[in-house]
Parts: C-alpha cells; sequence; structure tokens
C-alpha cells in the first residue's frame, strides 16, 4: 500500500491518496495496452514506409511470404490433379473390362457387338442452360467419384447378367432337342397304340426311329451314363442322366459304346442302331421322362428345331413337284 500526501496553497489542509495492489494492476494494464497499440501503429507506418521507399529488406519479406502461399496453393492443386489421374486410370481400367465383359454377354445374348457403336459418345442435347457457372475441382472430383461407382455397378450387373446366360445356355445344352439318329420318327410314336407282339392296346411311352442296322445313335443332349445294359424288353440300352431331372433312354442297340460314369457330350456317338430285346426289326426306340415321367419326346425336338415327318414330308413334296 502507498500514501501520498498532497500539499498546495489552494488547500486549507493537506490530502492523503492511499494507492492500493488494485491501482497498480489496472494502471499496468493501461500502460501494457497503450504499449501493443503504439507497436502496431509502428510496425504499420515502418512498412508502408519501407514500401514506399522500396527497403529491400522488408520487400523481400513480403513477397517471401507471398510466394510461399503461392506455392502451398500450387502443391495442394498438383496433389488434387494427380489424385485424380490415378482415378481415371482405374476407370480407364474398369472401362476395358466393362468392355470385354459387355462383349461375352453379347455373344451369350446372341447379339453382335458391331451393331453397337460404344467408342463414339452418345448424341446429347437440349436447350441451351440459364445462369450456371464454372466447374469446381471439388465438383470435378465429386463427378469423378460418381463415374467410378456406376462402372463398378454397371459391372456388377454385367457380370451377374453373364452367370445367368451361361447357366441358360448350360440348361439349354442339357435338353434333349436333337434328334438321336439322322431319320425321321415314323414308326411309331408316343401315346396309346396296338402291341405288335400281343395284339392288345399298351402304352408307347417313347418314339420309334426306323433305321438301317448300325446306324449312329447320339446322345440328344449332354449328360451322365447312369445305364448301359441289357435289359429283357430293350435289349442293349443305355440311359442318361441330364440333370434337372431329365433323363433320356436309348433302347434295341446293336452296339454300345459308353459305360456307367461316362460324361457325354451332346451328338456324342454313344451306340449304333439294332433289332436286339423285344423288338419287330432294326429301329431306336427313344425315351425322355422328367421326374421319373414318360414324357412326349417330340415336344422335345421340335423345341430344338428337329424336323418332324410332316416337315419331312412337305420338303419331300415340294422337291419332287419343283418348288
Amino acid at each position: 500500500m502507498l500514501q501520498i500526501i498532497l500539499v498546495h496553497r489552494r488547500l486549507a489542509q493537506a490530502r492523503t491518496l492511499t494507492l492500493g495492489t488494485r491501482h497498480f494492476v489496472i494502471a499496468f494494464v493501461l500502460a501494457f495496452l497503450c504499449l501493443a497499440i503504439g507497436s502496431i501503429l509502428m510496425m504499420t507506418l515502418l512498412l508502408q514506409t519501407s514500401l514506399a521507399s522500396s527497403v529491400p529488406g522488408l520487400r523481400e519479406l513480403v513477397l517471401n511470404s507471398a510466394r510461399l502461399e503461392t506455392d502451398q496453393s500450387d502443391r495442394h492443386m498438383r496433389e488434387s490433379v494427380n489424385a485424380m489421374a490415378i482415378k481415371l486410370a482405374e476407370m480407364q481400367g474398369q472401362l476395358a473390362r466393362l468392355e470385354a465383359l459387355g462383349d461375352r454377354v453379347s455373344g451369350l445374348a446372341g447379339l453382335n457387338p458391331k451393331d453397337f457403336n460404344l467408342s463414339d459418345p452418345p448424341p446429347r442435347g437440349g436447350a441451351e442452360p440459364v445462369g450456371g457457372h464454372d466447374i469446381t475441382l471439388e465438383e470435378f472430383r465429386t463427378q469423378l467419384d460418381s463415374l467410378s461407382l456406376g462402372l463398378e455397378r454397371r459391372s456388377d450387373f454385367l457380370n451377374i447378367a453373364e452367370s445367368n446366360l451361361m447357366t441358360a445356355k448350360l440348361k439349354d445344352k442339357m435338353m434333349p432337342t436333337i434328334l438321336p439318329v439322322n431319320v425321321i420318327y415314323n414308326a411309331s410314336g408316343f401315346g396309346w397304340r396296338i402291341d405288335p407282339f400281343n395284339g392288345r392296346m399298351a402304352m408307347h411311352a417313347g418314339v420309334d426311329f426306323v433305321a438301317n442296322p448300325g446306324t449312329p445313335i447320339v446322345a440328344a443332349a449332354g449328360g451322365v451314363v447312369i445305364a448301359a445294359e441289357w435289359h429283357h424288353d430293350f435289349g442293349n440300352m443305355i440311359e442318361i442322366d441330364h440333370g434337372n431331372d431329365i433323363t433320356t433312354l436309348y433302347a434295341h442297340a446293336s452296339k454300345v459304346y459308353v459305360k456307367v460314369g461316362d460324361i457325354v457330350r451332346r451328338n456324342q456317338h454313344i451306340a449304333d442302331v439294332g433289332a436286339t430285346g423285344r423288338a419287330t426289326g432294326p429301329h431306336l426306340h427313344f425315351e425322355v421322362h422328367v421326374r421319373g415321367v414318360p414324357q412326349n419326346p417330340v415336344k422335345f425336338l421340335d423345341a430344338g428345331g428337329a424336323p418332324n415327318q410332316a416337315q419331312m414330308a412337305r420338303t419331300e413334296l415340294s422337291q419332287s413337284t419343283g418348288d
């Protein structure tokens, strides 16, 4: 604590001023503020004066600061451009894979890739936009990321489409839709008929193909041989499992060239026509079963485009009349 005694002729008596700690703190703060403000004003004045008078040292300091800020901005720009260049390279790789995948899918779907000009950008148009602004770096990066994601999704979709088309194509190859012998089925069809041995009505569960002995018998579809044996009614017979609960049976063969467990291809030579078993002459008895139930083989052969008796008759008639 500090006491100050004031004495003056105008004062009737002396006065005493007491200064405590609070007064000293206030005075110190005021002095510090005055000093700071004075320093700022001096620096500002000195900077302006130095720039105006082209003082080399301070001018170089200001220019270096500006140059450093510019270099940082340029470095950030280069890093952004490099990142987008890497993204663009990835997209080019994705596009190349997408084009190859598209060609495979087109082939599976029976389309000609040459009918689709994918190398040129598609035509686009519209009214002139009102307003708008130049694209920013951030907007460009957003568009690039969105395009990359779109390519990935389309690639996934085409992969699924390719898998489904491949599955459908394999199933088609496993369907008994080709003629097991290169003749027309004109002997006996599917359904009820008079049995040639006892004269009674009986169910004929297949189709008979009349052919010369030794005529090649081929698999109507790909599959696995589940029977290759002698049967008291069918003679030398073969049964093939084509998957999806579909089997085919080939009876009365003179020779058999496959065994149980063999994997056969569509149109593979598996036996020769004969007259073994319960048969009145050389022919192939052909059956199709779905889940163990006999089906009319004609439905499957017609689905595969195999010529039937009526078609062959019309062709022969047309050829004989010169049409």
